[in-house]
């Protein structure tokens, strides 16, 4: 019993010290490039890429540098 509830103290120490540690923010980019390919000059062209938040804690973007 006291072994039992030793290694329960322990799994619990364990988890509350590194359980942030694991859960960590990701970003998945399913296409990071794209090329519009020949546009005439003076064009209006856009295009959107989606970004998907696929990590286990919340994601915040701070600053955007567009290119």
């Amino acid at each position: 019993m006291k072994t039992t509830t030793l290694t329960l103290l322990i799994m619990l120490f364990t988890f509350g010290l590194f359980g942030n540690a694991l859960a960590d923010p990701a970003m998945t980019i399913p296409e990071s490039v794209f090329n519009f390919g020949y546009v005439p000059q003076h064009s209006k062209i856009s295009h959107v890429f989606w970004l998907h938040s696929t990590g286990t804690d919340s994601l915040k973007i701070i600053k955007v540098k567009p290119g």
